[in-house]
């Protein structure tokens, strides 16, 4: 196809603002009412996707739509919208020339909204700002057009308005994409260049590559060269998203679409990546993206040793699919033999366990999460810590880089106190607040919604925090964040000891400040959760050789005298030291068993 006919278009928005809804309406009107309406959530193709009401993995679609008299190709890239897949969106972003801005009318600018704007400006892209939901009966469109006016600059010409659920304004919403995206460019005669924005396995086909054809043309059975590995791979399958693969001769110029290479390895074929061609090479790659880097470790144990082969190849495969998923095999005092895991978010770490859990039959136990700190020690060493295991002695440490996030938190003007007080209480610093609304402080404060900023060590974010922003702004705050500059903070790993052996798995890195609050609330949550056993069981939390705080699950007792009736005193006490020396051997001799809730309660814990 000529590629002035081609679009290349992304959706982006907050979670929950409509976009796989629209996404199903576009395929309604350029495939048919009875394609589109047979499934909801086409584009999301995972069970967890469409019971969560969530995008995970970024999805194409080929469309085709008849304006006037000719015949355009509408590539769509459906994009996740929640903060821990931002690396999805700027992937999909880079492969296309526009992008549609999609807000829920209902909420207004939300804090991944004002960050998916920031990546679109960044990748240079057309944005079109769609406002969403004009059917609801809470909608508050002059509200939210005055909002994006004030906070984007958009003109009110420029808003579209449409309804995802009812169709309404969708098929003017085409024209619009038509009309205001450019075309690709680039030469059909230079040689290959074929970005890499996706890739999966395939276990007939090997590694699948989402590519968009930036110049040249990949035909069906050709050579190919990926770039920056000078990796061979042969186009075995060539074709497009329908949205299933459906294979054609030939991806030409501009558009989007799959080669299925037949390569083993996820790795080999890196997101970001060129292909070219082996006969007539490019001379240089394109532009890419760096890859994803993990925020949140943690670590993975079968509740049954016998099952860690099992979880091995479980991780293997689900890396295959989730390039973004890294592991690395450890072991537990107290829990055996697992996998430390990185992760992009809370919320990727609980889908990927949850898919452990669904897809494998596993049952896990996961350690509280973890970021990844920068210890330099006296000696001049620096290293790496993603586990607590791994932190040095307390003499031996010169200092400590802890990772910082800035935080934007989008929330009513009447819940600016209640938001600043839970960032600061989590060692955040207050940066600077705007109002989306013009008018300021003057303005009717119930209906202003206002942006704070903030700055904050990535760790606080990974407790309670986001489920505290909501219960204190009845759920109308939304977050996002971004990775800045390490800071020098003064921190302290908190270990905790039951029956006087250090359970390394409860084990946590705290500020110094917080540690002692953070020891008494855990060790007394740890009381209640470790089951009573037939012997005291001490817990206590310890920084370095000093124990902080102390709690005691009280033995089960057993009236050894209840067969006593008469007789001398002694025939008693002789059965009480009995009792109480085999106690001392059960004690010494016994062992006790933690369970899940117990590494939950680390996760949920929180300083008062």
């Amino acid at each position: 196809m000529d590629k002035k006919y081609i679009r290349n278009f992304s959706i982006i928005a907050h979670i929950d603002h409509g976009k796989s809804t629209l996404a199903d309406r576009l395929i309604d009107i350029s495939l048919g009412k009875e394609k589109g309406t047979s499934e909801d959530q086409l584009l999301d193709t995972m069970d967890l996707e469409k019971e969560r009401g969530i995008t995970i993995k970024a999805q194409a679609m080929r469309l085709n739509y008849m304006s006037g008299s000719s015949n355009f190709q509408l590539n769509l890239i459906d994009t996740p919208g929640h903060v821990d897949f931002n690396y999805e969106v700027s992937r999909s972003l880079a492969a296309c020339e526009g992008a549609l801005l999609l807000i829920d009318c209902t909420q207004g600018i939300q804090a991944q909204t004002l960050a998916n704007v920031y990546l679109a400006i960044e990748q240079d892209v057309v944005i079109i700002p769609v406002l969403n939901k004009i059917d609801s009966s809470n909608a508050q469109v002059d509200r939210v057009i005055s909002e994006i006016n004030s906070s984007l600059g958009f003109d009110e010409k420029e808003i579209l308005k449409v309804s995802a659920k009812t169709g309404e304004g969708v098929e003017n919403l085409i024209e619009q994409i038509i009309n205001k995206i450019p075309p690709p460019s680039g030469d059909i005669t230079n040689s290959l260049q074929a970005l890499v924005f996706d890739s999966k396995y395939d276990q007939f086909k090997g590694v699948i590559a989402y590519v968009r054809v930036v110049n040249g043309e990949i035909n069906k059975n050709e050579n190919l060269m990926l770039m920056s590995t000078k990796k061979v791979a042969e186009a075995n399958e060539v074709g497009i998203f329908e949205p299933n693969l459906s294979e054609i001769d030939k991806l030409t110029i501009g558009e989007v679409g799959y080669v299925a290479t037949g390569l083993k390895n996820v790795s080999d074929c890196r997101v970001g990546e060129t292909l070219t061609t082996k006969e007539n090479p490019s001379k240089e790659s394109l532009k890419g993206y760096e890859s994803s880097k993990p925020m949140v470790y943690s670590g993975l144990y079968p509740i049954d040793g016998d099952d860690y082969s099992d979880l091995r190849d479980a991780l293997g495969k689900l890396q295959l699919n989730d390039a973004s998923l890294i592991f690395e095999p450890e072991s537990s005092g107290a829990l055996g033999f697992g996998f430390r895991c990185g992760f992009l978010g809370l919320l990727h770490m609980d889908i990927i366990q949850e898919r452990l859990e669904r897809e494998y039959g596993l049952d896990l136990i996961v350690t509280a999460p973890t970021v990844k700190y920068t210890v330099e020690t006296v000696s001049g060493k620096v290293i790496d810590v993603d586990d607590p295991s791994k932190w040095p002695e307390d003499e031996k440490i010169q200092r400590v880089l802890e990772p910082f996030v800035d935080l934007s938190i989008v929330c009513p003007s009447n819940f600016i106190g209640p938001v600043i007080d839970i960032v600061v209480n989590k060692r955040g610093e207050y940066r600077k607040m705007e109002w989306l609304q013009g008018g300021g402080e003057s303005s009717d404060a119930d209906n202003q919604r206002v942006l704070l900023e903030f700055n904050m060590p990535l760790a606080e974010i990974l407790t309670d925090f986001h489920s505290q922003l909501k219960s204190s702004t009845k759920g109308y705050a939304s977050m996002d964040y971004q990775l800045t500059k390490p800071k020098d903070e003064k921190l302290v790993k908190l270990q905790i000891l039951v029956n006087e052996e250090k359970v390394d798995a409860l084990s946590i890195i705290v500020h110094s400040e917080n540690s002692l609050p953070i020891g008494r609330q855990l060790v007394s949550k740890l009381k209640e959760l470790i089951p009573r056993q037939m012997f005291d069981i001490p817990i206590q939390a310890a920084v370095g050789s000093k124990i902080i705080s102390r709690e005691t699950v009280k033995a089960l007792r057993k009236n050894v005298t209840a067969k006593c009736y008469g007789g001398d005193i002694s025939r008693k006490r002789k059965l009480l030291q009995k009792q109480a020396e085999g106690k001392k051997r059960m004690k010494r001799l016994g062992s006790v068993e933690v369970p899940q809730e117990a590494f939950m309660a680390v996760l949920k814990n929180e300083a008062k």
